[in-house]
């Protein structure tokens, strides 16, 4: 019955297509692709919190104080079995995948992103992994719009377009925030939107927020509604909290990358390095239970009024009313989350670094002002400075500060915190790019070689192959050849450039541009006289970017290319220019 209604679906779309305008189609298509991914976040947001409540401690059904260290044991097993048994035995994580579809793959993205993403985040993260649900939330909303795109036969303007309404409705629909996921869309995915653009993510991320409000309980989302008044005299104070978030920031980046590779690289099978990571998280997060999930009811109970809390039902329970003690638990929580959410990927399960961003900017908003205020320095409004804090963090780690300072306004209900969100965010941004930088995501692209960037250009050019362009049949020279070898092989092809090669290996080149005046004058000279030893080359594995910026550097209209310490071949501007413009015209019009 689904498939029957999903089936006429697709056939009123395809009638639709034909009779709506290119533009009242892609409105149309954002509407859908804000609901798919609504739905989407709706499952999984409700299962984690359901779980999150069967863990909880006190559970007046299965009465087990331990049962969230062993929790996050099952959901990173269950993850691997999922990926060995389901998806083929391997899965791609966080949002650096959209990054390397947009600049690389023309806004393809494999079909079982649409939910694979699900399956394994909510095993992974509804059962206690220390991550966040939004990067495969955004993920499998991005998946959606391009599948849908594809299915369509949309244009890569139109594909990438749709793709980045299903992240906006992802993020809007679980923040509730509309504004914030159309930036989080455009600040960090599609860095190189045309304004023209915006409609359809706005109409996306306003379905998104709809489906939410309507059928997602509230409880389930992070919102905040206790915030004290703003005060202009604590400005210096929010200064430095941006600087503080910043470091934080930078703190977090770097070892959750060390962590996340040392546990993925162990030479062990996968269920072995599975249950090695998840024993360690275990053990964490029953010293540490706050690093449980997501960590969202931590952050609202570290932003009420009786932080205390925290320390209920933990080994350190008999210290709940001790502030210091309190603080410490906070700062050690903070410092371990980088790590715990290391081991949760590295050792194979699934999830981002969202949540974990926004739990983090609580810890260390609240750290940095109550002790501030138990110094006695100040008296600082706690409760503001743990919600300023997310801010910091986010825009630290994902170099989105207009991300971060309208999502936070927009979950704590409203804009009075504007002017300090403004502060930490951009101070926080500005510092944390001093020492990385690319933001997290992008860091993994860069480790790979894939460097993403919001030139359009430079984008045609890494899905550009090198090895479609390179002349392989080509006749070449030895040093001590004399003119008339050199006059044969002009006569004989067209080629602009000759490698002199010895044993296989490139010990010069002669440009036709170069001897054109000499080639019947000297008789004598040989190819080591008038060749160039030092040139310009790339080797095989190299990108379409990097060729062509060598092209650029040298001046010249060929290229020798070097594979594997020998001669291979040359590239010529031409073919380059024109495999180029051949692209554009695919990604364009396809």
């Amino acid at each position: 019955m689904f498939k029957k209604k999903l089936l006429q679906l697709e056939a009123l779309l395809i009638v639709g297509r034909k009779k709506l305008s290119p533009k009242q189609f892609i409105f149309l298509s954002s509407v859908i692709v804000g609901i798919m991914s609504a739905f989407a976040v709706i499952f999984l947001k409700t299962f984690a919190h359901w779980v999150y409540s069967l863990a909880s401690y006190g559970n007046s059904i299965l009465k087990l104080s331990f049962i969230n260290s062993i929790l996050p044991i099952a959901g990173i097993l269950l993850t691997v079995l999922v990926v060995k048994r389901v998806l083929g035995g391997s899965i791609e994580k966080g949002t650096s995948q959209i990054l390397h579809a947009v600049a690389r793959k023309a806004s393809i993205i494999p079909p079982k992103q649409m939910y694979a993403q699900i399956i394994t985040s909510s095993l992974t993260v509804g059962l206690g992994g220390s991550a966040g649900l939004e990067s495969p939330i955004v993920v499998t909303g991005a998946a959606f719009g391009s599948n849908y795109a594809q299915k369509f036969r949309l244009s890569y303007k139109e594909r990438t377009l749709l793709l980045g309404c299903g992240v906006a409705a992802g993020i809007a629909t679980a923040f509730n925030a509309p504004i914030a996921g159309v930036l989080f869309a455009v600040e960090v995915l599609l860095v190189d939107v045309a304004i023209s653009a915006f409609t359809p993510i706005m109409i996306a991320a306003a379905t998104g927020t709809l489906v939410s409000a309507i059928v997602l309980n509230e409880d389930v989302l992070l919102t905040f509604r206790h915030q004290e008044t703003f005060d202009y005299h604590n400005i210096p104070f929010y200064m430095l909290l941006g600087f503080f978030t910043a470091l934080v920031s930078v703190f977090y980046s770097r070892n959750f990358l060390k962590t996340e590779h040392f546990f993925a690289g162990l030479k062990l099978g996968a269920y072995k390095r599975a249950l090695a990571g998840a024993l360690l998280l275990g053990l964490m997060i029953f010293v540490f239970p706050t690093l449980f999930g997501e960590g969202y009811e931590s952050i609202k109970t570290l932003a009420d009024t009786n932080p205390g809390e925290l320390l209920e039902n933990t080994l350190f329970k008999d210290f709940s009313s001790n502030e210091w003690v309190v603080l410490a638990f906070v700062g050690f929580s903070m410092t371990l989350k980088a790590f715990a959410s290391g081991i949760t990927l590295g050792s194979g399960g699934n999830g981002g670094n969202f949540a974990p961003s926004l739990f983090l900017g609580s810890y260390a908003g609240y750290f940095f002002s109550k002790l501030l205020n138990l110094t006695g320095l100040t008296d600082l409004p706690v409760s503001n400075f743990a919600m300023v804090g997310m801010a910091g963090i986010l825009s630290g780690l994902f170099h989105a500060p207009l991300t971060a300072i309208f999502l936070i306004a927009e979950i704590t209900g409203g804009y009075d915190l504007i002017i300090p969100l403004m502060i930490v965010a951009s101070i926080s941004f500005a510092i944390s790019k001093r020492f990385e930088k690319h933001s997290l995501d992008v860091k993994g692209l860069v480790k790979k070689g894939n460097v993403f960037t919001s030139n359009k250009d430079t984008n045609i050019l890494w899905t550009l192959e090198v090895d479609s362009i390179i002349h392989v049949d080509q006749k070449t020279l030895a040093e001590d050849d004399g003119m008339d070898k050199l006059r044969d092989l002009i006569t004989e092809s067209d080629q602009g450039m000759f490698a002199v090669t010895g044993d296989q290996k490139l010990v010069g080149v002669i440009y036709f541009s170069d001897v054109r005046e000499i080639i019947f004058q000297q008789q004598d000279t040989r190819m080591k006289d008038i060749m160039k030893s030092s040139c310009e080359t790339v080797d095989y594995s190299d990108s379409m970017e990097t060729v062509m910026r060598q092209l650029e550097k040298g001046g010249r209209f060929y290229l020798p290319v070097i594979r594997d310490g020998l001669y291979y071949g040359y590239i010529d501007k031409g073919s380059a220019l024109e495999a180029y413009r051949n692209q554009l015209k695919a990604m364009v019009f396809d």
